[in-house]
C-alpha cells in the first residue's frame, strides 16, 4: 500500500491543503457468479418474505370450548411422549383449533397453544345450559343439604345418559334443590331374554327408576357447580335425632326444614322441625308421601312427635312462612298431587299444635296429631 501527499497547484501559501489517496494493488476480487447468485438469493427471500406476509393467516378456529375438570392438562403435542405446558382451571375459554383422535389442539386466551383431551372439554351449548342450571338454582329454595357419598358425575340433565358437566370428589358439601324420577338404563346383559327360547311366554322386565336432584356443588377452591346428580350418591346432614325418629317410622327423609325454635328446661335453643319422606325404594312419582314435625318436649327433654299428615303425593318445593306479629307462628304449605290434580295444602302451627288452613273445594284431612 502506497500513501501519496499532494499539493495541488492552485493552492496559494495561504491556504496549503493535504490530500491523501489511497492505493492498494491487492483488492479483493469476487467473481460475477457468485454475485449474480447472492443477488439472486436476496431477490427470492424478499419475496418469500412478501409472499408470506400477503398470504399467510392464523389457523381458524373450529369452535369454542371450556375446560371442564378442576385441572386440565395442555401438553405440547398429541404424541405419546410429551410434556406438559400448563395446568388449566375449570371453565378457562379455549379456541379449539385441530382434532386427532381423542385430542384436541386449542389456544388459551393468553395465546399459548397445546393439546388437551376431548373428555376435558365443555362445548359451548353445555356450558350455556350449566349457566342457565346455575340461574334455576339461584331461583329455588334449598330443600336438603348433604354431601357426596363417592366420586360422583354432576350432569347436565337428570339421568346416567346426560352429558356429564363435571366429577366432584367425595366429601363435597351440596345444596338439593329438585327432585326427578328417572327410568334406569336398561344392561346390554338383560337384552338377551329377548333372543333366549322363552322369549314369546317371559314377561318384560319391571321398568326401574331412581331419583335425581338438581344440586349446587361447593368445591374445594371456593366456586361453585350446579347439575343433576344420583340422589344416592349423596348423604343427607339430617340434624340428629332426626334419623333415628325417621327410621323408626320406615320413613326415607326426601327434605327437612327448621320452624322455629324453643327454649328448653336448662334455657338452651331447640330446634322444632318439619320433615317430609316416603317409604318405599327411590324412583317414585311423588316426592314425598309422609309430612311430619318434631316438636320438643320440656317435660320429657326430649323431641315428640307433634303431627304427621300421610298418604299424600307431595312434590317439592316446601315453602315455609311465619305469620305477621309478635307470635311469629310458622307455616309451610306444598303442592299435593293425590286427588289426581295439584291442590295446594296450607298448615298453621301454634306452639306445639298444627293444623290445616282449609281451602275452598279442599280434600278432607287426612292428618292427625299423635297421642302420646
Amino acid at each position: 500500500m502506497r500513501v501519496y501527499f499532494c499539493t495541488p497547484a492552485s493552492q496559494t501559501r495561504e491556504s496549503v491543503g493535504v490530500e491523501l489517496r489511497f492505493s492498494s494493488k491487492n483488492r479483493m476480487h469476487v467473481p460475477r457468479t457468485i454475485r449474480r447468485l447472492l443477488l439472486g438469493f436476496a431477490v427470492v427471500l424478499v419475496v418469500c418474505l412478501a409472499a408470506y406476509l400477503r398470504f399467510h393467516h392464523a389457523k381458524p378456529v373450529l369452535e369454542v370450548a371450556y375446560a371442564g375438570n378442576k385441572q386440565v392438562v395442555l401438553w405440547d403435542s398429541s404424541a405419546e411422549i410429551r410434556e406438559v405446558l400448563a395446568t388449566l382451571k375449570y371453565g378457562e375459554r379455549l379456541d379449539v383449533l385441530d382434532h386427532f383422535q381423542q385430542e384436541a389442539k386449542v389456544r388459551t386466551t393468553s395465546g399459548m397453544v397445546g393439546w388437551v383431551t376431548d373428555s376435558d372439554l365443555l362445548s359451548v351449548d353445555l356450558w350455556q345450559k350449566m349457566r342457565d342450571l346455575e340461574a334455576l338454582a339461584a331461583s329455588s329454595p334449598v330443600e336438603a343439604h348433604g354431601s357426596t357419598r363417592v366420586i360422583s358425575n354432576l350432569h347436565v340433565g337428570p339421568g346416567r345418559e346426560s352429558p356429564r358437566l363435571r366429577q366432584l370428589a367425595k366429601g363435597i358439601p351440596v345444596e338439593m334443590f329438585q327432585r326427578q324420577a328417572v327410568d334406569v338404563p336398561v344392561a346390554a346383559t338383560t337384552q338377551t331374554a329377548a333372543h333366549s327360547e322363552d322369549a314369546d311366554t317371559a314377561a318384560p322386565p319391571a321398568v326401574k327408576k331412581e331419583d335425581w336432584w338438581l344440586v349446587r356443588a361447593y368445591m374445594a377452591d371456593d366456586s361453585t357447580v350446579t347439575g343433576w346428580l344420583l340422589g344416592r350418591f349423596v348423604d343427607l346432614d339430617v340434624p340428629p335425632p332426626l334419623p333415628d325418629y325417621a327410621s323408626s317410622a320406615g320413613i326415607r327423609i326426601a327434605a327437612w326444614f327448621e320452624l322455629n325454635r324453643v327454649s328448653d328446661a336448662q334455657g338452651g335453643a331447640r330446634s322444632q322441625y318439619l320433615v317430609v319422606g316416603t317409604k318405599g325404594p327411590e324412583g317414585q312419582a311423588c316426592d314425598f308421601k309422609q309430612v311430619r314435625v318434631f316438636t320438643w318436649g320440656k317435660q320429657k327433654d326430649r323431641y315428640e312427635t307433634a303431627f304427621v299428615a300421610s298418604d299424600l303425593c307431595g312434590k317439592l318445593p316446601v315453602k315455609i312462612s311465619r305469620l305477621a306479629g309478635a307470635s311469629g307462628d310458622p307455616g309451610f304449605s306444598f303442592q299435593d298431587l293425590s286427588s289426581g290434580k295439584a291442590e295446594e295444602r296450607v298448615y298453621q302451627m301454634h306452639q306445639t299444635v298444627v293444623r290445616r288452613v282449609r281451602q275452598p273445594g279442599g280434600a278432607p284431612e287426612k292428618g292427625k296429631r299423635p297421642h302420646g
